[in-house]
């Protein structure tokens, strides 16, 4: 049906849409009147038999690429045209596909002409007719992103004739083993040196010959194990120079334009560490009558727009980078530091720009009306989360004593507010305590603490989610283009294996059934300090989609928003500051704002760019985790730790340390003398002659075998035993066998 529609669109001249709603269909098939109510009974339909999915507000086929891919460029056919694939991609959606890449007939004079080796923003369109291994789609590139150097990263160890050899730090080039370098290959490189390398040749004998193409710093230094991460993500964390001059030019910006706010106590709260600040809060009391018990809230984030203007050094570096990275031992800034750490940063008792939304909120939390400012201001106070805190419990320190009453109290009794409205809202509440690593003088972990939730913490999150919220909807109103931040529900399958799950303990979820976050708080409730508690958290987070930022909005699900976009944090994050300055376009706050030029696709490219970026990002602040805990562990061979099963795979079981939240891996050929097979169902390997079973979630007594420090990999006996399979009702155990059936139909 759907390569109908798209053949029909052809036909016409139209070009064939990626994603097809329910109108285009309706309007395909001369569907009218009462008759979409069948159409709509069987969409429902072939959804539920996988024929089609259902994402945002469209169908299509289950695994077909949306419009703007971000796509590396790998190699051509045999007509010499380009091939390409995409970055992110599902496998459980099948085979990544193939994008053949068309050339313009007339190049611009000039212009980067894409190659193999590329990274690109495609435009796609899907080919309803291509054979099976042909490429599926046809693409123009929008945007040619900076090459990608295609190296190996890898430890030096010098042989004392000349030469050496390469150990490789990351996971999937570490089962490779080592390479060697010939005498002169090594260029700069000293004994101990964290270096890239290209592989020469890799023969049937002997090791693969490599030689250093670049040497990156002494592995013993301070900080490098996140320059592995940066490297190996290909981060950028050295400013180019005319960024660093564009930013030494700024100056101050001035009041002229601008709301004096400077009177207003605004106050800042960020974490102890914090070095830049970038949002400050102030709540008072209605005075208004008609608003009984009602607040009025301010939230006021800096400036960055002033500073950092389109097109300029510092705007391309800025989206070059997509946010600021944050590791145990170093931040990699979107900004320079004159910009984030001086001119943007919101300190106390000086002057600051700021764009500021002013809110007025009911007694219940919902809120009544906003307006938004370009305003100068001047912080009453630089406060710690555990600082205000500790105020409102009544302790107080010298800093926060003189505030509890006219500026701290407020806010918390504003919070008490909205905490009613998130309730009544109900937004995923998910359960999952972050660990935060604490590095001791010479840069190794001396510590991983838990850091308690506290109301402060609460109370920002809640300021800003409603000042994200306020963005959207002014801009909205305005009929002004800009980047949301979006997460998308659930997939079918995923909630139909998740309610196939819970059914195996004792929980009913009725299959294809429509989820709200509400509903997955009721499951997470009927859980609450039991010992399924840990296990059903992780299940229904790995049942959630991926939070990105796109044009095309389709709400937040988490939050159970329905429309959302990142405006709080402009210094880390780009999107911010595209959102800044739409803000000051539409409601025509001054003259830097978005350039009138910039169009829905370019805005679609750069959603695309940060996106990846993002989640370039988390990859790179993992890895750097999982190293920085791996060299803490490797003296510590031999020892015994409790844990819990974090994954189970067919491969084996991935197991997660109690204390220090280090991940590690146990083979399943390791787990004994039976044959454990993989029930997804359930996330357990079971035994196929005892019936004993390893599961998701289990608290395990491990000891740690190896450590690869340089890997980040540890490799874990299980000492504890596995526990007997509980008997499943009947109803249930038929779920099961279907459920089985489908894996193996899928495989």
């Amino acid at each position: 049906m759907l390569a109908f529609i798209a053949r029909e669109r052809e036909a016409l001249g139209e070009k064939a849409p990626a994603k097809i709603g329910k109108r285009e269909i309706a309007r395909a098939f001369g569907i009218k009147g009462a008759d979409r109510i069948a159409l709509k009974r069987m969409l429902k339909e072939l959804e539920a038999e996988g024929s089609v999915e259902r994402r945002r507000k469209t169908w299509h086929k289950p695994g077909l690429l949306p419009a703007i891919v971000l796509a590396d460029i790998f190699s051509r056919d045999r007509d010499g045209d380009l091939l390409a694939a995409p970055v992110e991609w599902d496998a459980t959606q099948g085979p990544i596909p193939k994008i053949v890449v068309s050339m313009p007939r007339r190049q611009r004079p000039g212009a980067p002409t894409p190659g193999v080796g590329d990274r690109a923003l495609l435009r796609v369109e899907f080919l309803p007719d291509a054979k099976a291994g042909e490429p599926a789609y046809s693409s123009r590139v929008v945007k040619l992103l900076p090459r990608a150097k295609t190296q190996v990263l890898g430890i030096f160890r010098a042989h004392p004739d000349g030469g050496g050899r390469i150990q490789p730090v990351d996971k999937k080039n570490a089962n490779r083993g080592e390479l060697e370098v010939a005498p002169g290959g090594e260029g700069e490189a000293r004994d101990g040196d964290l270096v890239a390398v290209e592989i020469l040749r890799s023969g049937r004998f002997g090791l693969p010959a490599a030689r250093v193409r670049e040497r990156l710093g002494a592995i013993d230094s301070e900080k490098a194990v996140s320059l592995i991460a940066i490297h190996t993500h290909q981060i950028p964390n050295v400013f180019r120079p005319e960024t660093i001059a564009e930013a030494e030019r700024a100056r101050p910006a001035a009041i002229d334009r601008r709301e004096d706010w400077r009177s207003v106590p605004l106050v800042t709260i960020d974490p102890a560490d914090a070095k830049d600040h970038d949002d400050a809060v102030h709540a008072e009391n209605d005075p208004d009558p008609a608003n009984p018990g009602g607040f009025i809230l301010r939230v006021a984030i800096a400036d960055v727009a002033a500073y950092v203007t389109p097109g300029a050094a510092l705007d391309r570096e800025a989206l070059d980078r997509g946010n600021s990275v944050y590791f145990p031992d170093r931040v990699v800034p979107m900004l320079p530091e004159r910009i984030s750490n001086d001119l943007c940063s919101l300190r106390p008792n000086e002057d600051r720009p700021a764009l500021a939304v002013r809110m007025v909120i009911a007694a219940d939390g919902h809120k009544l009306r906003h307006s938004f400012h370009r305003i100068m201001m001047r912080s009453a106070a630089k406060l710690s989360y555990a600082q205000a805190q500790a105020a409102i419990d009544n302790m107080p320190d010298a800093t926060t004593a003189p505030l509890l009453a006219p500026v701290i109290a407020p806010l918390y009794d504003a919070y008490r507010a909205l905490k009613m409205a998130r309730d009544k809202r109900g937004p995923l509440d998910l359960d999952l305590p972050e660990r935060k690593i604490i590095l001791n003088e010479q840069g190794t972990v001396g510590s991983v603490v838990t850091p308690p939730r506290l109301d402060a913490h609460r109370l920002i999150e809640e300021f800003m989610i409603l000042a994200n919220v306020a963005a959207a909807e002014t801009l909205e109103a305005h009929d002004q283009h800009f980047i949301y931040r979006a997460h998308d529900e659930p997939s079918l399958e995923k909630l139909n294996n998740l309610a196939e799950f819970l059914a195996s303990i004792g929980i009913k979820l009725a299959k294809g059934e429509v989820m709200r976050a509400a509903q997955f708080n009721g499951v997470l409730a009927r859980v609450k300090d039991t010992d399924n508690e840990h296990l059903v958290n992780e299940v229904v987070l790995r049942t959630q989609a991926q939070a990105e930022y796109v044009v095309q909005n389709y709400g937040h699900f988490g939050l159970n928003l329905r429309r959302y976009a990142h405006f709080t944090s402009p210094i880390r994050r780009y999107a911010d500051l595209i959102v800044h300055r739409a803000l000051i376009l539409a409601l025509r706050l001054g003259s830097d704002g978005l350039p009138a030029a910039m169009g829905v696709e370019e805005m679609a490219e750069v959603a695309a760019r940060i996106s990846a970026a993002e989640r370039r990002a988390m990859a790179a602040e993992r890895e750097t985790v999982e190293r920085l805990i791996a060299a803490h562990l490797a003296d510590k061979i031999g020892a015994s730790f409790e844990g819990r099963i974090s994954g189970a795979t067919r491969a084996g079981l991935f197991i997660r340390l109690s204390e220090t939240g280090a991940d590690g891996f146990i083979p399943a050929s390791m787990l004994g003398d039976d044959y454990f097979r993989h029930d997804e169902t359930l996330h357990a390997l079971i035994g196929s002659r005892t019936g004993k079973m390893h599961r998701l979630g289990d608290i395990v007594t491990v000891k740690l075998v190896e450590a690869a420090p340089l890997a980040g990999a540890l490799r874990f006996e299980l000492l504890s035993e596995a526990r007997p399979r509980a008997k499943a009702r009947p109803r249930d155990e038929k779920s099961n066998r279907s459920a089985r059936r489908s894996v193996r139909s899928r495989a």
